[in-house]
């Protein structure tokens, strides 16, 4: 086995989602989102947040003007990020280069070509010229009293190629004052038994090394783990991921990685219990959702299915677990489908707060759950239905609504396609008739149903359908197929989600949206 290495007296946790990951298709920040995103990255400790490209960006330029008004930040450094300056000119007289000056962080970030091929068609120079570009830049910011970091642009394709001169590179960023030079895998290509050679040759420099890896191999944090093994004492990545192409080494895997496998305490362990929230956090403001299978955030990193793995996380979690769930601020999963055994009812039903430790009945309710799924129902997606059919095989379930009919229908009049739905019902021993009017007829029931109920429940009133989800289940049998409906329902900061299956798909709809207002009586309501 290998050895542990040891953490560095200095070890820095460098995110660039605000600038790197920023990059990504369909990922577009505002500065009011950046300025949030900070805000998170703060409150977890990460040592740099890089900012973005002022000067190259009117955008980044504004935030860095208003992170100097309103960013407070605690525990992390606020970094600006440029190049080297132009071919032929003078750092000082470089107007990119003294937007870095300007933007008024103490840390600054440049990139470099350190690949010969890069230096000379893409830059258009000498590679002597590119060395003394890197010298000069770096002088001039240290002199006008900043700590410079360098990525090294194409670093390992680079010095693949050309061993000598990518070196020459780190060497010369490293002579000039840089605190850090980062080796970049820019192109994503590498892999991580490729690593370790060529970040110790690195090395030899004697510069302080970091590592920045992107993903287009899925390796990008393996990669950052090899060069951290080789002696790196800087990672560079983004939160979720996010990034160009197939997006950077992910941060909210590869922190958890270096502190829990490692050992290394890089956050209070109350800070690290905060990354789950933190990237789901960032993924809100992002508008980009969070992956359900992400390593130790996702929704699915702790969740299980199997009957077998059940029986054994009933002896100890930590049979199927490769770490406490806890200590990044997750949670054990059991989802429940055909697929579950009696130990997955028993362990889900002692989530609900409900005993099933009766063998014979856990396994009538499991019966019953493997003959639902049979018909088409996913309670693994449907944790509100689960509970529902759970208390109802109980017994213990009241209806606190009941409802004599209801109808739908749909016409056109005058080239207008019209929507009507009636509902006839009961809640509280008030009969009730409504007709409600919508875009379509899951909307008219929608409608019509929480118009019913809120006579006697006005809280339903302010349910919310958030999404509704529509899945044939026998594909080829044409329109007559069966139908899987998943509606999801949010109220005061709570989302909850039900199932209806069915050969009609307003019948099945019908179905989710009555469980839907239902579990929220029952759960939200009706205990107040």
């Amino acid at each position: 086995m290998t050895a542990i290495p040891t953490c560095p007296e200095e070890f820095h946790i460098f995110d660039t989602s605000l600038r790197d990951g920023a990059q990504q298709e369909g990922l577009r920040l505002t500065v009011a989102d950046k300025l949030k995103i900070a805000v998170y990255l703060d409150e977890l400790g990460v040592t740099f947040i890089e900012g973005g490209w002022p000067g190259a960006s009117p955008s980044d330029t504004q935030f860095f003007a208003e992170a100097a008004q309103v960013l407070d930040l605690r525990t992390s450094k606020l970094v600006a990020f440029g190049a080297t300056r132009r071919p032929g000119g003078s750092a000082s007289t470089d107007v990119l280069t003294r937007a870095l000056v300007d933007a008024g962080t103490d840390y600054v970030c440049i990139v470099a070509k350190s690949h010969d091929e890069h230096v000379i068609r893409a830059l258009r120079t000498t590679l002597e010229e590119n060395l003394e570009m890197i010298r000069d830049t770096v002088t001039f910011l240290i002199n006008e009293g900043k700590h410079v970091f360098v990525d090294c642009e194409h670093f390992f394709d680079g010095y693949r190629a050309n061993p000598a001169y990518a070196l020459s590179v780190v060497r010369t960023a490293s002579e000039a004052g840089a605190e850090v030079v980062v080796l970049c895998d820019t192109n994503g290509g590498m892999l991580p038994s490729w690593m370790g050679d060529i970040v110790s040759a690195a090395a030899q420099t004697g510069a302080n090394l970091g590592v920045h890896c992107h993903n287009d191999t899925a390796c990008a944090v393996a990669n950052t783990m090899a060069a951290v093994e080789a002696g790196v004492m800087h990672v560079q990545g983004t939160f979720n991921g996010y990034g160009e192409r197939t997006g950077n080494a992910d941060l909210s895997a590869l922190i958890p990685n270096l502190q829990l496998k490692f050992g290394w305490e890089l956050l209070p362990p109350e800070r690290l219990s905060e990354i789950t929230r933190v990237a789901h956090a960032i993924a809100l403001v992002a508008h980009q959702p969070l992956l359900g299978r992400q390593p130790y955030v996702g929704q699915s990193s702790f969740a299980h299915k199997a009957g077998l793995h059940a029986s054994a996380i009933k002896v100890d979690p930590n049979l199927y677990q490769h770490i406490d769930p806890a200590l990044v601020g997750n949670d054990l999963r059991m989802l429940i489908s055909d697929m579950a055994g009696r130990a997955n009812i028993q362990i889900k039903g002692e989530q609900l707060g409900i005993d099933l430790s009766d063998r014979e009945l856990a396994a009538r309710i499991t019966d019953k759950v493997k003959a639902k799924e049979a018909e088409g129902y996913s309670y693994e997606s449907s944790d509100a239905s689960f509970e529902m059919l759970l208390r109802q095989e109980l017994g213990i379930l009241d209806y606190p609504i009941q409802v004599h009919s209801w109808r739908v229908l749909s016409e056109e009049r005058d080239g207008d396609t019209i929507t009507e739905a009636t509902v006839k019902l009961t809640a509280k021993g008030e009969r009730q008739m409504v007709v409600g009017e919508g875009n379509g007829p899951v909307n008219a029931l929608d409608m019509a149903l929480r118009k019913a109920v809120a006579t006697a429940y006005p809280e339903v009133a302010e349910f919310e359908l958030t999404d509704y989800r529509v899945r044939i289940l026998d594909e080829g049998h044409g329109t007559d197929a069966t139908v899987r409906t998943l509606i999801d329902t949010s109220w005061r900061g709570e989302t909850w989600t039900t199932v209806g299956v069915g050969t009609n798909v307003i019948e099945a709809s019908w179905e989710a949206l009555l469980d839907a207002i239902v579990y929220g009586i029952f759960t939200h309501i009706a205990s107040d």
